[in-house]
């Protein structure tokens, strides 16, 4: 769907914004990611979790475990005070970023697409 390196450079900022909303465990925010985006961003497990532990080792999430009615523990995630401070000066980049790449490539690229 969409280039590899995108996703990739993006997935920290999704994570962030969407544990900021609520805690997840992996599949979780996979399948959140996929319903947000109408099913045109699919992120793999070796993509996702990477991203996870990059983000726990910035102590941007931190891990828990909880017991389950049925089957094991799962690992959730949640954003932390050091994640919300810089989900909010990540935002305001992209939305800079995105502004730059409207006036190069021009309001109207998007007919293409």
């Amino acid at each position: 769907m969409f280039d590899r390196e995108l996703v990739k450079g993006s997935t920290s900022l999704i994570v962030l914004q969407i544990l900021q909303e609520k805690d997840m465990y992996g599949y979780e925010l996979v399948k959140e990611m996929e319903k947000r985006s109408g099913n045109t961003l699919q992120v793999k497990e070796g993509t996702l979790y990477p991203a996870l532990h990059k983000l726990e080792q910035k102590s941007y999430v931190e891990a828990y475990w909880q017991e389950q009615e049925k089957g094991p523990a799962r690992k959730y995630y949640r954003i932390t005070k050091d994640g919300r401070d810089i989900l909010a000066q990540k935002t305001k980049e992209w939305s800079k970023f995105v502004q730059m790449m409207n006036g190069i490539i021009g309001r109207d690229g998007y007919d293409s697409i």
